[in-house]
C-alpha cells in the first residue's frame, strides 16, 4: 500500500500501542522482542539525546577542568548537534521499522494461525453470549468482524492479540 512517511510512523505507533505487553507471547512470536525494543527506544532516546547533546557542550567547554570558555563549547556544538540528532533520529527509525512491519502481510504460518484465532475467539464469542442468555450483543463481536480479512497484516494480528487477551483478562 502506497503511504507517506508521516502515515507510516502513525501505524507503527498504532502498532506499538496494539501489541500486548505480556512476556510469554516472547515465547511464541519474534515480532514481541520487536516491539518491546520499540517501545524502549521511543521511550528513553529522546532524554539520552539531550543529555548526550549537554554532555558533550559541557566536558568540552573546559568548566570540568576550570578552565571554561563559551568560545570552546561553541566549537563543539556542531558535533554535539550531530550525536544529538542522530539520537533523537532513532525513535523515529523505530516507528518507520514498525510502521513498515505492521503493514506487512502474515507468513502463511502465521495465517493460518490468525484464522483459526479468529475461529476460536467466534466460538468464545458465541459460547459468552449462550452464558448470559442477554439479548445484547458481546463486546467484542464488532471489532471480531472488523478482524476477519482475507489477506491478515501484522497489525492484525496485533488486534487480534490485544482483542484475546483484553476479553479473557475480564
Amino acid at each position: 500500500m502506497n503511504m507517506t512517511v508521516i502515515e507510516i510512523i502513525k501505524l507503527g505507533r498504532k502498532y506499538l500501542k496494539l501489541w500486548p505487553e505480556l512476556p510469554e507471547l516472547g515465547q511464541y512470536f519474534a515480532d514481541y522482542n520487536a516491539v518491546q525494543s520499540c517501545r524502549f527506544v521511543c521511550k528513553y532516546f529522546p532524554a539520552l539525546a539531550l543529555f548526550t547533546f549537554i554532555m558533550q557542550l559541557f566536558f568540552s567547554s573546559g568548566l570540568p577542568s576550570g578552565q571554561g570558555s563559551i568560545t570552546l563549547a561553541l566549537a563543539a556544538l556542531p558535533q554535539a548537534l550531530v550525536y544529538g540528532l542522530f539520537l533523537l533520529s532513532m525513535p523515529v527509525q523505530a516507528l518507520v521499522i514498525a510502521g513498515v512491519k505492521a503493514d506487512k502481510r502474515l507468513p502463511p504460518s502465521l495465517d493460518s494461525w490468525y484464522k483459526d484465532g479468529i475461529e476460536k475467539a467466534k466460538q468464545s464469542q458465541q459460547n459468552h453470549d449462550e452464558g448470559y442468555h442477554s439479548d445484547r450483543a458481546f463486546t467484542g463481536s464488532d471489532s471480531l468482524q472488523k478482524l476477519v480479512v482475507t489477506n491478515p497484516r501484522y497489525i492484525d494480528l496485533a488486534k487480534l492479540l490485544r482483542l484475546t487477551f483484553d476479553t479473557g483478562a475480564k
